[in-house]
């Protein structure tokens, strides 16, 4: 008889890429892992993984056991969420990754629809960066991932796209740099101090090109992973910082921070990913109705 546990480890290994990485998020010894997927691969009669280079590839074989493992996986989560939330009795799970680069207050508007949805929904949310979150959705331990970019074709999650739309970003600071720089923008920028979001965030190559095109070139003394740091150093005069431009009236009333300018073209986008091609969670389906229909414009 088929060992789920094994298929859940072999799982875990075909979509990270490696037995190291697989057993760092599921804090094993790699000898455990290895141990069992050899004793998977002798109970199906042929190899499910090749070797090229550093990293594991899946053969023939295991390309199909992936596949199978996929849904055998999605069945067993349908049916813990058909336990849990049988018709008429009680709230439906939402579970909801949110990658950490998302602004809060932009996450909140994406996922407000799903709470006031015709069914009853619970929401569970989780930060962290997009690829452990990707992880936890190839294995069905949450439902979509709300992120800044596209599921990329080398994460080995098989996973759809849906856009929420886009927010045009802006520029903000505190009221005495923002009567500073506000003259003349968006040239007044060159030299400004400037704190941005770090390498990790998709708006960081957007905000590069648009700073080239304008020939600015400003003085970054801060780049953050965490949105809500940088506004936090805005706020206490560190620099200039950018936003969507949806939050003004937020940033001046949690921030002290007046808008200076927007940035022409410079948008975030957002996407919920979900292993779904047709939206079947009533949360998911929520969003990406609000969306469609203009609601985070």
């Amino acid at each position: 008889m088929l060992n789920y546990k094994q298929l859940h480890y072999f799982l875990r290994v075909a979509k990270a890429g490696s037995i190291a990485r697989a057993a760092e998020q599921l804090r094993l010894a790699p000898q455990t892992i290895s141990a069992q997927i050899r004793t998977l691969e002798e109970a199906l009669g042929t190899e499910l993984f090749r070797r090229t280079g550093r990293r594991l590839e899946l053969t023939t074989a295991g390309r199909l056991t992936l596949s199978y493992a996929d849904e055998i996986f999605q069945i067993g989560r349908e049916l813990e969420e058909a336990i849990r939330n049988p018709a008429g009795g009680g709230d439906l799970l939402f579970r909801v990754g949110v990658a950490d680069v998302v602004p809060k207050s932009i996450a909140y508007r994406l996922l407000a629809p799903a709470l006031g949805s015709a069914d009853r929904v619970r929401l569970v949310c989780r930060e962290d960066k997009l690829e452990p979150l990707f992880a936890e959705l190839a294995l069905h331990k949450i439902d979509v991932v709300i992120a800044d970019r596209p599921l990329p074709s080398e994460s080995g999650v098989k996973g759809y796209n849906h856009s929420l739309g886009r927010a045009p970003i802006a520029f903000y600071a505190v009221p005495v740099l923002a009567a500073r720089y506000r003259e003349g923008f968006p040239r007044s920028l060159d030299g400004a101090p400037m704190l941005i979001p770090s390498d990790s965030a998709t708006i960081r190559g957007a905000l590069t090109r648009w700073f080239t095109e304008h020939q600015i070139e400003p003085s970054i003394v801060g780049e953050f992973d965490d949105p809500a740091l940088m506004k936090a150093f805005g706020k206490g005069g560190a620099g200039v910082f950018p936003a969507p431009a949806i939050l003004a009236d937020e940033m001046l009333e949690q921030y002290g921070a007046e808008m200076i300018g927007r940035a022409d073209n410079v948008s975030a986008v957002y996407y919920a990913i979900s292993i779904e091609r047709k939206l079947i969670h009533p949360g998911v389906a929520a969003i990406s109705k609000a969306a469609n229909a203009g609601y985070h414009s």
